[in-house]
Parts: C-alpha cells; structure tokens; sequence
C-alpha cells in the first residue's frame, strides 16, 4: 500500500533524511519509531505530499506522490503532530470544510461519520478553540478520516496528551485499523508502538535502522548474554544442554543464549566452570531499541 524508495531530503547542506527505503503492506498498525530529531516527520510529510523529495520516490496505492497528487489525496488521510485546525471554527463546520475542499459527495453524511468515529459528535457545536488538546487531535483526525480513505497517516497522534488522554486515541487508532484500512503513526516513544503497532520501522539520523514485526523483535529479546573467561566448545555445548535452551551462540568471550523461559539460574551454574565473568539480563523491546539507537547515536 506504501512503498518508499531511496527517499531522500536536503535542507541546503542538511540531510533530514537520506536513502530510506521501506514498504508498508495493506492493513495493520505500523509503527515510525525514532529520537526526536530523526527524521519521522520529513518523511510523513513526503508520503502525504505536503513536501517534496530531493531524490527517490514514493508511491500510495500504486501512485507517484509526485506525479499524482490527487489520486494519493483521495486514498490517505493525514493528521500531523499540531492538527491543522481553525480554532474560530465549530468542530462540525471545520469538518464539513474538510470535506468539501476533499470533494466528498454527501458532505452532511460523511461528516456526520467522521465525527462519530472519532467521539465528537455530542461537541459537534463547539468552537475548536474551547476543546481540550485531546479533543483538537480527534478534530485533527476526524478531517483525516472525512473522505474515508484506505491509508491513516498520523504524525505523533498522542503528542503533548496527558495519560487518559493517550491512552483514548490509542484505542480510537485501533478501531480505526480494523479491517482493511492501513495506518503508519510516528512517534518517539516505545510504549506507543507496543500498544498499538504489530510492525514496527525505526529510525535514526535519518536513515533507517530496522524493519520488522513486533513479535520477532519480541522474540529477539528472549535472550541473555554471558561473558566467559574460559570460552571453548565444551562451553557451548554445557550451555546448550540446559533444559529450556533452544540456541546458543559463541563468538569470542560471548555466548548469547536464547530460550523462551528465563534460565539464568541454571545457565550461570552451568558456565561457572568456564570462569563466568558477566550474565546480563534478557532484553525488553525497549533494550533492543536502545541499543539499535546506540548502535548510531542519538540523533
């Protein structure tokens, strides 16, 4: 449903972004996970049209966000991080006006749903500029959603909400990707991606770092790493022998072991005898994230 290709964004002498290349298919929550400063927002920004590249291409639904404009403004909706809202403006006429300059058919009904959908029709009446900051990002999403387009790019949906706050447009982004719909959110930070994504693109000093499912990221956590004094393959092999272990790799002084369960009682009693120097903890997402970031500093 996305696909970017060797995006790349200059700023004079300043790379915003540079060669990011990654493919978003139809359906599901996926995740633009990076620092502040990474390169989220310049490339929402290029997929939604409202920036142009320096180099590479990307494409919605088939169509050149260069070359055909129109066509990818009637498949995606786009909110970014401040809602481009008219606060002098009622929620329903800002709505309506949405809608409009999107070419809706039936303007009443398209807006009667998107303020449905996303909690505002009891306010429908109220200026914008008497809502609550959480409030304001479901105006900034209901005007995504107007046109019922089959791609959601949402620009830091829970940026500056309190904890209640957050936790209601988690759950409205949910409803909102059921069933065919595809929704690609930036955001810096984990949590959000580990309520709300089941794919996760992360970023850093605008390229990017790694693509892949939540679950495999998951699973790559399921490990622990033991230094040794006395490194061999009768090391490797005792530490594969633990009951639990599905892989052991050594490489140098370093076993990294993986198994489902948590077998650091009995992997410690099983390297003593190899001079255990060291045995780290089993990594979380947010370790795992941490150390892709480190791996190039923050940006």
């Amino acid at each position: 449903m996305i696909e970017v290709q060797g995006l790349t964004k200059r700023y004079g002498t300043n790379l915003a972004i540079e060669n990011v290349t990654f493919a978003v298919e139809k359906g599901g929550v996926v995740g633009f996970l990076g620092p502040n400063g990474a390169g989220k927002s310049t490339t929402m920004r290029v997929i939604a049209g409202s920036l142009g590249a320096s180099s590479g291409t990307a494409k919605v639904g088939g169509f050149d966000v260069a070359e055909n404009p129109r066509a990818v403004q009637a498949l995606l909706g786009y909110s970014p991080e401040v809602p481009p809202v008219y606060t002098n403006m009622t929620v329903r006429d800002y709505v309506t006006f949405a809608a409009t300059i999107k070419g809706v058919e039936d303007v009443t009904r398209a807006t009667d749903r998107a303020l449905d959908r996303v909690g505002l029709s009891k306010v429908g009446g109220k200026l914008i500029d008497h809502l609550s900051k959480g409030y304001r990002q479901r105006a900034g999403l209901a005007q995504a959603l107007v046109h019922d387009p089959q791609v959601l790019v949402l620009d830091e949906p829970t940026s500056g909400l309190d904890p209640a706050q957050r936790v209601e447009i988690r759950e409205l982004i949910r409803e909102l990707a059921a069933g065919d719909r595809t929704v690609i959110l930036s955001t810096h930070v984990l949590g959000e991606i580990e309520a709300i994504c089941n794919r996760v693109i992360v970023i850093n000093r605008g390229r990017i770092v790694v693509e892949d499912d939540i679950k495999n990221l998951a699973a790559a956590g399921k490990t622990v790493r033991l230094e040794l004094a006395r490194p061999s393959a009768e090391a490797r092999t005792a530490l594969a022998a633990v009951a639990g272990v599905e892989s052991v790799e050594l490489t140098g002084s370093t076993a990294v072991v993986r198994s489902e369960s948590d077998l650091r009682e009995q992997l410690a009693a099983a390297a003593v005898p190899f001079g255990l120097l060291e045995l780290g903890g089993r990594e979380r997402l947010e370790d795992i994230y941490l150390r892709l970031i480190g791996a190039q500093g923050a940006a």
